[in-house]
């Protein structure tokens, strides 16, 4: 059980429901988890990804036309902010890569933020690292 410490990164997606017809949501949790974890400071055992489609928008001037998704990221404490701040950067970029065809061709916001959670005030327990196949465990802080 873990009742202070320890990493817990969630990855949240909010985006407008005419990027499904432009964009792999389901790819782009798998590469956002990918992207998150290749920085070193997070790890795969606490790793959560989740994208809800926001059924009411209005975006900008209301043309429907427009798109946006929104990543946040939310995190316990322990990290530096160098740290933080490097992975803020890594995985942005990964999110702008994947979204470049949409950024491209359509008008659209790419949004992210990175946030800590104190974790006094948030109690987890998990037995996921006890299911995870043996290569994927050797993250377990």
């Amino acid at each position: 059980m873990n009742r202070g410490g320890g990493y817990m990164p969630h990855l949240m997606i909010d985006y407008s429901p005419n990027l499904e017809s432009r964009l792999d949501i389901a790819g782009l949790c798998r590469h956002l988890r990918d992207a998150a974890v290749a920085t070193g400071i997070l790890p795969l055992a606490g790793v959560r990804v989740r994208a809800t489609a926001c059924t009411h928008v209005v975006i900008a001037d209301g043309n429907p036309d427009h798109a946006f998704l929104d990543i946040s990221l939310r995190l316990r404490g322990g990290r530096s902010a160098a740290a933080k701040a490097r992975a803020t950067e890594q995985i942005f970029a990964a999110a702008e890569r994947y979204c470049a065809e949409v950024l491209a061709t359509g008008s659209f916001m790419l949004s992210f933020e990175m946030r800590d959670i104190d974790p006094e005030l948030s109690p987890k327990t998990s037995s996921i690292r006890r299911y995870l196949s043996p290569e994927h465990r050797k993250d377990t802080p």
